[in-house]
Parts: structure tokens; sequence; C-alpha cells
């Protein structure tokens, strides 16, 4: 079944909240590696924090909302790195366009418009998915 990122995020947040009511702890463990590694191969590089890369804060996410963090290098003029800014993505759903997302944090050399285009299009790539 094709589906878009963010979609899949959403649905594995939701069966994960499910599996902690019902106690089924295989299949809570199963959902949140599943996020993890989703995190893992999300967008990192051309400044978004290798080493940490994008993290999805499974405490504050719900099926209506997915809740990411990520550091972002800074350049200077000289192409040297000098400073990070730290981000959170809110992203929640929206009838015309799919989903919302706000980026917090400082907008430092006018970044943020950089980063709305990478986890715009992270989260709206579309990838075939089964079961876990």
């Amino acid at each position: 079944m094709k589906r878009k990122l963010y979609q899949e995020i959403a649905t594995l947040i939701n069966a994960r909240e499910n599996c902690d009511k019902s106690g089924n702890k295989e299949w809570f463990d199963k959902h949140t590696e599943r996020l993890m590694e989703i995190a893992e191969n999300g967008p990192s590089g051309s400044g978004i924090d290798i080493d940490k890369g994008t993290v999805i804060d499974l405490a504050a996410s719900t099926s209506e909302k997915i809740v990411l963090f990520f550091h972002f290098h800074h350049m200077d003029g000289m192409g040297g790195y000098d400073g990070w800014t730290e981000h959170k993505i809110t992203v929640r759903p929206s009838l015309q366009f799919g989903f919302n997302m706000k980026i917090s944090g400082r907008d430092r050399n006018g970044a943020k418009e950089y980063l709305y285009q990478v986890y715009e299009e992270w989260l709206n790539s579309e990838h075939e998915y089964g079961t876990v």
C-alpha cells in the first residue's frame, strides 16, 4: 500500500497508543522501533545535525499531531560553521493541503525557508508500506 510518510507516522503513533492502552507490549515496541527507523532515515546533512538527526517526540505526538525535533548548523559567509539553532516542527492535518507545518526556533539567516522545503518534501514522500 502506498502512503505518504506523514500518514504512516500518524498511523504508527495511533497504533502505538492503542497498544499502550490495551497492554500489548510486543506491538507497542514494534511500532516504536518502526517510528525510530523512520526518524533515523529522516533529513540530515546540509546543515541538519547528522549525529542527532530528526527525532520524533513520541510523548507529544498523537495521530492528529506529529512533533519533531532537530538541530541546524549554520555557516558564515566564508563557508565555516558558526553555531547551532534548535527547532521543533509541529505537523497537523489540513483538509485543504494534507498537513500544516510550523517550525519553531530562531530563523537565523533565513534558514527556515530551506527547512520548510526539506521537511515538507520528506513528509510528503510516498512509500510502499505493509505490516511492521
